[in-house]
């Protein structure tokens, strides 16, 4: 009688530290949603890095190979003119400003 109240106290206990371990353990539950979550997020970054890196790339290959996108970038970001036009700079737009539109 006393061996089998131990073997169940011992069963009990074994079952309730299997459960912590399932839930809150180091490869548990919880540990499994916040890495799942923390993969979806990295997967999205990847995804956004892959979408830079493809317009990065367009703008390479424009900059190597079209006189035209040359010039414009050089006139966009340098504030570069001709001889025969007058360059108009209003307030917030500082020479060199190379925010927004990379295709400007």
């Amino acid at each position: 009688m006393v061996a089998r109240r131990i073997v169940l106290m011992l069963s009990i206990m074994l079952s309730l530290v299997l459960i912590y371990n399932l839930i809150w353990g180091k490869s548990g539950a919880i540990a499994y949603t916040e890495l799942k979550e923390r993969s979806k997020a990295l997967e999205e970054r990847i995804a956004r890095i892959g979408e830079q890196n493809i317009e990065l790339s367009r703008e390479i290959r424009l900059l190597q190979s079209d006189a035209k996108y040359i010039e414009k970038m050089i006139r966009n970001r340098l504030n570069f003119v001709r001889n025969d036009e007058v360059l108009y700079v209003f307030p917030g737009e500082g020479a060199g400003d190379t925010s927004g539109d990379p295709a400007r």
